[in-house]
């Protein structure tokens, strides 16, 4: 089905898929009885807006098609939001859904590009989705390409260094056609962020990198399609999204709980979610 074409009607379409993207991940974690609930919450309308609302240009019919944009999910442990995105879109049946991280599954606990097909690279030790997505984006540039690179990283995730290093690559070669998107939470493994180390002003950290920054709500669907769809922040520099998300998003007893990172709903739990987010899974 394709997202309806104009402002608010495609907003509200965008959120109803964001929000089954949200309950889809959490029957997953809850099938598997792993994962990480929180950052699928957090992360889900991002993604919708992404590969539902044609933002990225990709083909599910032909998932290497030479000149389809590049995604890639740095923060790999978002697996369940990023399967359920993928499946949505069509790179393969929804109902392979119900076999997340079973054995011999193509639906690891995090993406395998060799595996699973809309996958770009394989992710999951943190702050190695940057580098690799800085790499791609020169070698578009290299080949005198018009596809562009977009990577979501978590916000906890930047305080590996492997992502300034990239960052400074970046701005060296003013890869406009990368796109850094934060999901801002505020929440990582065990803690809030700033207990564990601080991360402001992240904004201007990205700036004295020599990154064009915009900060949107990554909830709101409009916002992220309006400023998603007009790329470059500014030419002649990488582009730094800070979607400012809020971990866990939608569902009540996990908005904003450190315990959700890794948290994993009982089906009890899985009814509350359904109710509140005003979807079912069909799978």
């Amino acid at each position: 089905m394709e997202a309806p074409r104009e402002g608010l009607e495609r907003a509200a379409w965008l959120k109803q898929r964001a929000n089954w993207i949200r309950l889809s991940a959490m029957t997953m974690n809850h099938h598997a009885q792993l994962g990480h609930t929180g950052g699928d919450l957090s992360s889900a309308d991002v993604l919708a807006v992404l590969f539902l609302g044609g933002i990225l240009q990709v083909d599910p019919s032909g998932p290497r098609w030479p000149q389809r944009d590049r995604f890639i999910l740095s923060k790999g442990h978002g697996a369940a939001a990023y399967y359920s995105t993928l499946a949505a879109r069509g790179f393969f049946p929804v109902e392979q859904l119900k076999t997340y991280m079973d054995p011999l599954s193509m639906l690891n606990g995090h993406p395998d590009r060799n595996k699973l097909p809309g996958v770009e690279a394989n992710t999951g030790p943190l702050g190695h989705g940057l580098p690799i997505a800085v790499g791609a984006a020169l070698a578009a540039r290299m080949r005198k390409e018009q596809w562009r690179v977009f990577v979501l990283t978590g916000d906890g995730e930047l305080q590996e260094g492997s992502n300034w290093e990239a960052a400074m690559t970046a701005q060296h070669y003013g890869l406009d056609n990368l796109t850094v998107i934060v999901d801002r939470n505020r929440i990582q493994q065990g803690d809030f962020t700033e207990n564990t180390i601080r991360m402001e002003p992240l904004a201007e950290r990205f700036r004295a990198f020599g990154f064009a920054v915009d900060e949107v709500d990554g909830h709101s669907t409009e916002a992220l399609y309006d400023r998603l769809s007009q790329l470059p922040v500014e030419a002649g520099k990488p582009s730094c999204i800070l979607a400012h998300t809020v971990k866990g998003k939608g569902v009540s007893f996990a908005e904003n709980q450190p315990a959700w990172h890794h948290g994993v709903p009982s089906k009890e739990q899985l009814v509350t979610a359904a109710r509140e987010l005003g979807v079912e899974v069909a799978w």
